[in-house]
């Protein structure tokens, strides 16, 4: 059989990219193993001078020179590298926090890094170096990523600002790490005295309902284990530890560090002593300053917990921060197709921000029908929430309500949608729905978070339409679930829904439906019931 010049090509292609997926598998299982023996204290070497090119702010020591960290030549090097990450190009004591250490115990590979080139530049002491994360265009990969420069067993995260007096403070530290065995402590913290101390938190993070949840721990002696904490410290950590995470060196780095390890259930053991001091405290000269490295901050966490797909923060004092859609925002998933939306696919629910929005929206479209004295019940999946969890299914993305079509000329929303949508005082936006003969009201013009409103009327005693979707529910039903209309429990209001609640759902779903949950469309997407 001859084969032609197109099919030799893409021969040779294939070829290719297999062996270069051989040869990079080959060389990321070589520095790992380097690594494990680097943590036992055997000889190490140096990185290759190629691995090292002297870009500009690349990796650089206090004279500007291309420099490679952690690396001792002969016998048993140090354990540990002291690395700082979370400091202000504005103002910033990294070099007196280098000097402190290095004074201390020379022998210490210490980095600085950022995300960028940090200007003005640092001014860092010899036996310091500063790696910069954003990648250059001349630069290989290997330059940019910090594991590939932390060559010790250990790492020992500070904030700026913080000074070693007790050079025995770090072994202690070790010794506390390497006590628990491999075990769930994985980190070891000591506290920076300042202003405010060091709380240990507990943090339990749930992707699937994309909430972080803080809460106090109990107070202890030395020793308090827990899984977040809150306030100036320094943290031990393997380097095997840190570097096996997603995102290692994310900024803000403790929220960052304490998200990844809860999910992992690794713990955090907080010491009362040794401690270190921390004269450069408050860190900022001016109120200025403050304010732009709060701004920062609160730039930084917002990007780290949207790509890390946390939406809402439950605070230790029980405030919320909230990473999701707004009004002013759209919202956080697109057109649904088949009934699943996108997020069933992440084996998500529907993001916090969604159900708040939804849950606003509800309350305000029922106190206007209530108010204009329009009928109304709560609807096919609505309904079901309503039974199932008195609230929006966790998993659901509109509200519906069926209403009594007579009813329609009352309410002053509703009854000139013919001409075209209404935007009311509140941002709220009324319409007649593109799918068919129904009505929809939108949390705002940029979120279309919406509640449907299904026109009905009686005809015999049944309740009917005119037109139909696709929906399985959407079907005639006999008037007397309707009469009368019964209070229910709704998203934290009282909103009225058939009186058969039961008979009313099984006709339109199927026998058993409450007690068998299940996603819209489980030909596109099942709900695995062993994670309810």
């Amino acid at each position: 059989m001859r084969i032609s010049l197109c099919q030799g090509l893409l021969t040779g292609a294939i070829i290719l990219n297999l062996l270069i997926l051989y040869y990079v598998s080959r060389a990321q299982q070589q520095m790992m193993e380097k690594r494990k023996e680097l943590g036992r204290g055997t000889r190490r070497a140096s990185l290759p001078a190629s691995g090292l090119g002297g870009g500009l702010g690349v990796l650089v020591g206090a004279g500007g020179e291309p420099g490679v960290v952690g690396v001792e030549g002969h016998g048993r090097g140090p354990r540990v590298t002291v690395l700082l990450r979370e400091f202000e190009n504005f103002e910033n004591y990294v070099g007196d926090v280098a000097n402190s250490f290095l004074r201390q115990r020379p022998e210490l590979p210490f980095l600085a890094v950022a995300d960028t080139f940090p200007y003005p530049p640092l001014v860092l002491p010899d036996g310091a170096r500063l790696l910069v994360l954003s990648p250059t265009p001349d630069q290989p990969p290997q330059v940019h990523r910090p594991e590939f420069h932390v060559q010790t067993e250990f790492v020992l995260l500070v904030p700026d600002g913080v000074e070693l007096e007790q050079p025995r403070a770090i072994e202690r530290l070790i010794r506390e790490l390497e006590g628990e065995g491999g075990g769930p402590v994985r980190l070891v913290a000591a506290p920076v005295l300042a202003r405010s101390a060091v709380q240990c938190l507990h943090l339990r993070v749930n992707l699937r309902e994309w909430t972080a949840t803080y809460s106090p721990a109990a107070s202890g002696s030395s020793g308090s284990v827990c899984t977040a904490l809150q306030g100036d410290a320094i943290v031990l950590i393997r380097t095997e530890d840190l570097f096996n995470l997603s995102v290692p060196l994310g900024r803000p780095l403790f929220p960052s560090l304490f998200v990844q390890t809860a999910l992992r259930g690794w713990k955090v053991k907080l010491l009362e002593s040794p401690c270190f001091s921390a004269n450069h405290r408050p860190l900022f000269s001016s109120a200025h300053n403050q304010w732009k490295a709060d701004t920062r901050l609160k730039d930084a966490t917002g990007k780290i917990m949207r790509s890390f797909g946390v939406k809402r923060l439950l605070l230790p004092d029980g405030k919320e921060q909230w990473y999701g859609c707004s009004k002013e925002t759209p919202r956080c998933f697109g057109t649904v197709q088949d009934d699943t939306p996108d997020y069933l696919y992440l084996d998500r629910w529907t993001p916090p921000c969604c159900l708040r929005a939804l849950r606003e929206t509800t309350k305000y479209v029922i106190n206007i029908l209530e108010t204009s004295g329009v009928r109304y019940w709560l609807e096919g999946g609505t309904l079901l929430g309503a039974v199932r969890h008195q609230d929006i299914i966790p998993w659901d993305y509109d509200v519906d309500l069926g209403i009594y079509l007579e009813d329609i000329p009352n309410c002053d929303h509703l009854k000139n949608l013919d001409s075209g949508s209404l935007v009311d005082a509140n941002g709220y936006v009324w319409e007649r729905a593109v799918e068919g003969d129904f009505y929809r009201v939108q949390y705002s013009e940029a979120n279309h978070l919406h509640v449907d409103l299904w026109p009905f009327y009686p005809r015999n005693g049944v309740m009917t339409k005119d037109t139909w979707t696709e929906h399985k529910q959407d079907v005639e039903f006999p008037e007397h679930f309707l009469q009368p209309l019964v209070p229910m429990s709704f998203a934290g209001i009282t909103a009225y829904g058939p009186n058969n609640h039961r008979a009313f759902l099984e006709l339109k779903f199927g026998e058993g439906v409450i007690e068998n949950p299940q996603y819209p469309n489980p030909a596109k997407k099942r709900l695995d019931r062993s994670k309810l």
